[in-house]
């Protein structure tokens, strides 16, 4: 059995702070591996200023390289649209394996919005990861409503696989401060270093 984080994104692009994060569950969490699942087109955001998916893709491997996190094109293959569905296909593919879905603080606030929310709470576990200044406003947010009978001790972290979903716990992590939005707007045309990078994504498969 392999314990995996999964953080799924647009990754546009991929930065250091996504590293850094990824790096901090993997300790808090005691993951074996984490995966990003770099989405084909979030179902909540414009497509405007999207990069395309090759170049987010690249960008992804470029930034996880040398560690843990492994960069899937899952929800491309798949053809998932909503995490509901990502997980469920996840969880049949590899059904050896223990899962915990990771969701930055700032994205607490739309949980709510997200296709069957309730039910992807349910299926399994659920680490939300510290953004400076998102902490606050995620414990406050419409879905913690529903959630906040469901939070477990941050001392627990570890023992996550022991835990029955519906199950959330709030990491306190290093503060990094890096915004993909800063970076698109320091450098718009940013995945074109990206466009002649060849070579197949990352397929997970089991060992």
């Amino acid at each position: 059995m392999r314990r995996i984080g999964l953080l799924g994104g647009s990754f546009n692009p991929a930065h250091r702070g996504h590293r850094r994060m990824s790096l901090a569950a993997i300790d808090a969490l005691g993951l074996d591996e984490l995966w990003w699942l770099v989405s084909p087109g979030n179902p909540l955001k414009p497509r405007k200023g999207m990069a395309p998916f090759p170049a987010r893709m690249a960008s992804a491997r470029a930034m996880a390289r040398r560690s843990r996190i492994r960069v899937s094109d899952f929800e491309a293959r798949a053809g998932t649209r909503y995490t509901v569905d990502t997980i469920r296909a996840i969880k049949a593919r590899y059904p050896a394996d223990r899962f915990v879905w990771l969701m930055g603080a700032d994205t607490v606030a739309q949980f709510h919005q997200w296709r069957k929310w309730r039910q992807l709470a349910a299926s399994v576990p659920i680490a939300v990861l510290s953004r400076p200044g998102y902490d606050g406003p995620a414990r406050a947010a419409r879905a913690m409503g529903w959630l906040r009978r469901f939070v477990r001790p941050v001392a627990r972290a570890r023992h996550w696989t022991d835990w029955s979903a519906p199950a959330i716990i709030f990491l306190r992590l290093p503060p990094d401060p890096t915004s993909a939005t800063r970076l698109r707007a320091l450098d718009p045309d940013w995945h074109r270093r990206f466009s002649e990078r060849r070579g197949a994504p990352v397929t997970l498969h089991k060992e």
